[in-house]
């Protein structure tokens, strides 16, 4: 893993919370994105060298509608940068985590994903984010 590639927020109303974090970071989002397969909208904002994803739930069952609901706003997820992602997956599989994604699909942000199971991760989830090369 090479860095941190951003850290995920749960919120229930993006655009309240993109005015928020515009407020905080004296810029706005630099990028809206629908991930249908996860029933999500995100909003990127740079802070400095690092990112911030703010995730939106578009329907009632996706993951992050269930994270709210459950624990309501706040950190859901610390992604890291791999430059090989279905090799850092068989690496981390051998290694004894549990993965949600046992190969990685597309995301937001033009990046190929993949979730470590939060019980094999002390309780935190962790993405996998390689950048899709065209």
């Amino acid at each position: 893993m090479n860095k941190i590639e951003h850290i995920g927020i749960a919120v229930k109303d993006i655009e309240a919370s993109n005015e928020l974090f515009r407020s905080l970071f004296g810029e706005a989002h630099y990028k809206i994105e629908d991930v249908e397969s996860e029933g999500v909208k995100t909003s990127f904002f740079k802070c400095g060298p690092n990112k911030i994803e703010l995730l939106q739930a578009t329907s009632e069952d996706s993951p992050i509608a269930k994270f709210l609901e459950k624990k309501g706003e706040g950190i859901h997820h610390i992604a890291f940068a791999v430059e090989d992602i279905e090799n850092e997956i068989k690496r981390l599989k051998k290694e004894g985590f549990k993965m949600i994604h046992e190969t990685a699909k597309k995301g937001a942000d033009n990046k190929l994903i993949a979730f470590l199971h939060p019980k094999s991760t002390n309780g935190v989830l962790i993405e996998l984010c390689q950048d899709i090369r065209e």
